[in-house]
C-alpha cells in the first residue's frame, strides 16, 4: 500500500478529520496491540519456526508503513477553507448537481480529495474521471467525462457548498 505522496495533496477539514483520526488510532490503538502480539508470540518460544511472531512483525511494519504515510500525507496536505469556496466553478469541497443526457437523470456529485472518494456515497475526487471532467466548470457547462463505463456527457446545473 506504499505509494508516494504528492505534495499539496488537497482534502476538505473532514477528510483531514478522518486521517488524524486514524493516525492517532494507528499510534495508540494499533501498536500497543501489535506490541502485546509480538510479546505473547515470543513466549512460545523459538522464533526462527514461530508463524505468530513473523505475522505479528509483518503487522507491526504495516502499521509503521501506514502512521509514516499518514504523517507525510498530512504534513503536505493544502486543506479547503470551506467558507472561502466559491461556487461560480466546480472545486473540491463543492456540491455538484449534474444532468445526465444519456440516462435523463440529476445526480449530485460532492466532490472531495483523493482520500475521501466513496463512488458509493457520489463523493468522487478531483482526480477521477467525472471529478476531473467537472474542475473548473461553470453552472450550464457540458463536460464529456471518459469512465470505464464509456463516455458520459453532463450538463452542470448547481455548484454549492458542502
Amino acid at each position: 500500500m506504499a505509494e508516494n505522496i504528492q505534495e499539496g495533496v488537497v482534502l476538505t477539514p473532514d477528510g483531514k478529520r478522518k486521517l488524524e483520526e486514524e493516525l492517532n488510532d494507528l499510534k495508540v490503538v494499533k501498536r500497543a496491540q501489535v506490541v502485546k502480539d509480538i510479546a505473547e508470540a515470543r513466549a512460545h518460544g523459538d522464533l526462527s519456526e514461530n508463524a505468530e511472531y513473523d505475522e505479528a512483525k509483518n503487522e507491526e511494519a504495516r502499521v509503521n508503513s501506514r502512521i509514516m504515510q499518514l504523517e507525510e500525507l498530512l504534513a503536505n496536505a493544502i486543506v479547503v477553507d470551506e467558507k472561502q469556496i466559491n461556487t461560480d466553478t466546480v472545486s473540491v469541497g463543492t456540491i455538484v448537481t449534474v444532468f445526465d443526457e444519456e440516462y435523463q437523470e440529476e445526480d449530485e456529485y460532492v466532490i472531495v480529495g483523493f482520500t475521501e472518494a466513496d463512488p458509493s456515497k457520489l463523493h468522487i475526487s478531483a482526480e477521477s474521471p467525472i471529478g476531473a471532467a467537472l474542475m473548473g466548470k461553470s453552472v450550464g457547462d457540458v463536460c464529456e467525462a471518459q469512465t470505464p463505463g464509456g463516455t458520459i456527457k453532463l450538463t452542470i446545473r448547481e455548484i454549492k457548498r458542502r
